[in-house]
């Protein structure tokens, strides 16, 4: 059996209170570690925790297995985060979409780790999102379709290599047929011109990264 959707809540720094205004009614969850504890603070329900349980208290790692949450337990020095890990078991679950929600107060190298991760390739079969603090991130394979606010903010990011035929409509900033490189700022502050926005790449991957509006700035 398939998933619609499937949420998994990181562990590291709390998901802003908003971002679950974001989950479908009765979508599964899975917690990494610490987000088993940030799942119930957003009020989810969680049916699979996964990681080695250095953050998550004790006490909540056993109330969740007393509540019929099933727990996945890896040991501390293992070869993938807590992140990839829960990632991994969405898949498994077959879902059309996974929505990660995640906290952007932590660690650098785990943010940089998280968002290159969700351009690898093990996921390609599913469409993925993100609330990462105030700011949306989509992957973008083939083509999607964004929802926004006219003079919202989107840059878009080549991941894993070049991102190759990108085109867009209803962005301030069109591009037509154009290869956008990874280490390169030319997708970078493009602005939602209409309320619909489209983006297509005919070869690779890209994330297309909304700041949301409190977080400011421009090129």
């Amino acid at each position: 059996m398939s998933e619609q959707v499937v949420v998994v809540v990181a562990g590291g720094e709390p998901p802003r209170p908003e971002a679950v205004l974001g989950v479908p009614f009765g979508a599964r969850v899975v917690a990494a570690d610490r987000g088993l504890e940030h799942a119930r603070a957003l009020g989810l329900d969680v049916s699979v925790a996964v990681g080695d349980f250095d953050s998550a208290s004790p006490e909540a790692v056993a109330e969740a297995e007393k509540a019929g949450v099933r727990i996945e337990r890896h040991p501390a020095e293992k070869d993938a985060t807590d992140l990839e890990l829960a990632l991994d078991t969405a898949v498994e679950l077959r879902p059309e979409r996974i929505l990660l929600l995640a906290g952007d107060d932590g660690r650098l190298d785990h943010l940089l780790s998280a968002l290159l991760l969700l351009g690898s390739q093990r996921y390609a079969g599913v469409q993925l999102d993100a609330y990462v603090g105030a700011t949306r991130v989509h992957v973008v394979r083939g083509e999607r379709t964004l929802e926004g606010e006219p003079g919202e903010l989107v840059s878009l990011l080549a991941l894993h290599g070049p991102a190759q035929g990108v085109q867009t409509e209803g962005l301030a900033y069109l591009l037509a047929g154009e290869t956008l490189e990874p280490g390169s700022s030319r997708g970078v502050s493009n602005v939602f011109a209409e309320r619909t926005a489209r983006i297509c790449v005919d070869q690779g991957v890209l994330l297309a990264v909304r700041p949301g509006r409190d977080t400011g700035g421009a090129k």
